[in-house]
């Protein structure tokens, strides 16, 4: 059977790409669905798939959004969102959530808290799939971020729905990372703050209006006092630390502004390719190790020695260097 005749949702390889070029939404969709799959039939489509469209990604503004919790992420990007699309784009939104395998969130929450650009025929909301580690949910989010690019959608935006290690999944799959903080967060939320600082290439300080005007100047100079003391993404760059408000709109269009500046100015200096060609590097040799412990876990000799060595190792009765050795060692030929 031909490459084009491999079928998946009711769709052959040559429907899944004129559909997704197309930009159809229900393919899109279903195309998402293909590579999140964990058929290996399904797999082998979607690879295919990719192969096929990777000429047509590329041109997206990837932007990654993090913030503490309560800082709105999503009601600013629900609100920016809209704004790109009256000026003619087309904008893509995939939420990761490390928790999703957990908590069983699903795509009515993503849409709900975006619900004007949910309702947008130029927008594009997808959730991050479950999945048993957050690796697993950077692959897929990579993956459905060329798929949204080759539908056409030219502004993508990754948003980190929980905290913690997902900032660096998401910080190394974007051109720029903006982190959205707000005025008076407890000194918990101020210590994730200062764990993804180094990360950002822009601050938002968020809910920058009415009585909270004053507060959130504060603190944003605040921050770029911190900001002083780091060192900066880029010799090129220096972070912008904007107010904004996703409740009125004020100083939306300044970040914006901001977002435009910082990928114009990477990709005059040759920052922006680097870091693409970068991260392109260090996601295949997250695929390989990836799929170099799956086959570990799965061989015969392995699976048979695995568990007396676990509990060796949990024992205290066995180094788990040593412990590591017998394995590859045990590895069929």
């Amino acid at each position: 059977m031909t490459a084009g005749g491999h079928r998946a949702g009711g769709l052959d390889l040559d429907g899944f790409e004129s559909g997704v070029v197309a930009g159809d939404r229900a393919v899109l969709g279903r195309a998402i669905t293909l590579v999140e799959s964990g058929r290996e039939d399904h797999q082998r489509l979607a690879q295919e798939l990719l192969a096929r469209l990777l000429p047509r990604t590329g041109a997206a503004h990837r932007i990654g959004v993090t913030g503490v919790p309560g800082a709105g992420k999503s009601s600013l990007i629900d609100v920016l969102g809209t704004r790109l699309t009256a000026r003619g784009h087309r904008v893509a939104v995939l939420a990761i959530d490390p928790s999703s395998s957990l908590t069983g969130g699903s795509i009515l929450g993503d849409k709900t808290r975006m619900a004007r650009l949910a309702a947008d025929p130029a927008a594009f909301i997808r959730p991050s799939p479950s999945a048993r580690t957050l690796g697993g949910v950077g692959r897929k989010t990579r993956e459905t971020m060329l798929l949204c690019e080759a539908a056409g959608h030219d502004v993508v935006l990754v948003e980190t729905v929980g905290v913690g290690q997902s900032e660096t999944v998401v910080a190394e799959m974007v051109d720029v990372f903006l982190l959205i903080t707000l005025a008076g967060a407890g000194d918990e939320l101020q210590g994730i703050k200062r764990g993804v600082m180094e990360l950002a290439d822009l601050v938002a300080v968020n809910k920058a209006d009415g009585d909270n005007r004053t507060a959130a100047a504060l603190a944003a100079a605040e921050i770029r006092t911190a900001l002083h003391f780091m060192r900066p993404p880029h010799p090129d760059w220096t972070v912008p630390v904007l107010c904004v408000s996703a409740a009125t709109g004020e100083g939306l269009d300044d970040l914006w502004s901001a977002l435009v500046r910082h990928r114009d100015t990477m990709a005059a200096n040759g920052a922006l390719a680097e870091r693409r060609q970068q991260q392109q590097l260090r996601w295949m040799w997250s695929l390989v190790e990836d799929s170099l412990r799956e086959g570990l876990r799965h061989d015969p000799a392995v699976r048979r020695l695995l568990p007396d060595l676990e509990r060796r190792v949990r024992a205290g009765e066995l180094p788990p260097g040593l412990a590591a050795r017998l394995l590859l060692d045990a590895r069929s030929s």
